[in-house]
């Protein structure tokens, strides 16, 4: 292996990020840490008497419940709520291996898009590992409905996204994004894309319990014609950039990086789910293979955002 970018790849050191999660209105700390090769992402759940539960893998298998979040059952009665965000920021970025710990039922909204996990993973760098990359080759379609909404998985000569969201709503409206990934590319045209609501279903959701933590200081929220945030938008098609977003993290629980292209129109979390079941309900639809069996060109790890370090020596990691 003589290219870097076909080795895996874990942070160069521990993060933490602490805030509040934004259906339970709960305070949380959250930390990142570098993992072993072959370990991909792994997660724990730590309680306020010392216990904990994990690390356990990060997996779509572990996803209970889809309902504006992905909530992932851990075992032992122990769940952790709204971690696409902070498995999109690895999975964007391209990092195989990392242990996630959190302290709370939630994940951390914090300004509700990756941007800050990005941020804080940008400045510390990451670190190459031996052994060699592997990803989840698309070998046939795959594809799930629900009424209007789809998702599919699609052989692909690389890793891209194609989504669709459709809301009667004229500040939305139908937005379309087609992003061919690479960790650069990701960090500028999508890690900065917030979640969104409407204020006309802010007391529903509360009532059932959720929305507790909700802010303008963590989402967008539209009313009428009109977007409440004072600073408006990120971007003119935040809305789509953000089910990107959220898309990214929830195909990273197939637990490889995959080679091949995702659609969606109308979807969300429940299909993406949804869709890395029929994935894996038989064999023939993929196949895993590693960096060096891709072709050539496909190269996207070469493109890393500006002042990212990515060391090439070998660190031991436990």
């Amino acid at each position: 292996m003589h290219k870097l970018s076909a080795r895996q790849r874990t942070l160069a050191g521990a993060l933490e990020f602490s805030g509040f999660g934004v259906h339970g209105g709960l305070p949380v700390t959250l930390t990142i840490a570098p993992a072993a090769p072959e370990t991909g992402y792994r997660i724990i759940r730590k309680f306020a008497d010392g216990s904990q539960v994990g690390p356990v893998p990060v997996h779509f298998s572990r996803v209970t419940r889809t309902t504006l979040c992905t909530t992932l059952d851990l075992g032992d009665s122990a769940s952790v709520a709204t971690v696409e965000h902070v498995v999109s920021a690895l999975s964007g970025l391209g990092v195989d291996n990392a242990l996630i710990t959190v302290d709370g039922p939630e994940c951390p909204i914090l300004d509700g898009s990756a941007a800050p996990y990005v941020d804080a993973i940008r400045a510390i760098g990451l670190d190459v590992q031996p052994a060699p990359r592997r990803y989840i080759k698309i070998m046939r379609q795959v594809l799930v409905r629900n009424n209007e909404a789809s998702a599919a998985l699609e052989p692909y000569n690389g890793r891209a996204f194609d989504l669709e969201i459709d809301f009667d709503s004229k500040v939305i409206g139908r937005q379309r994004m087609i992003f061919d990934w690479t960790p650069r590319r990701y960090a500028e045209d999508v890690s900065r894309a917030r979640t969104f609501g409407f204020a006309r279903d802010a007391r529903i959701l509360r009532q059932a319990g959720y929305a507790l933590g909700s802010s303008l200081d963590n989402s967008i929220t539209v009313e009428d014609d009109r977007i409440l945030n004072p600073g408006g938008l990120r971007y003119e098609d935040e809305f789509v950039r953000h089910k990107l977003l959220d898309a990214v993290g929830d195909l990273a629980l197939c637990g490889l990086p995959i080679y091949g292209r995702f659609r969606s129109y109308k979807g969300g979390h429940a299909l993406n789910a949804l869709v890395l079941h029929g994935l894996f309900a038989s064999e023939a639809n993929y196949e895993v293979v590693t960096a060096e069996q891709l072709p050539l060109a496909f190269d996207a790890l070469d493109d890393m955002p500006e002042g990212i370090a990515v060391q090439p020596y070998l660190r031991s990691v436990g």
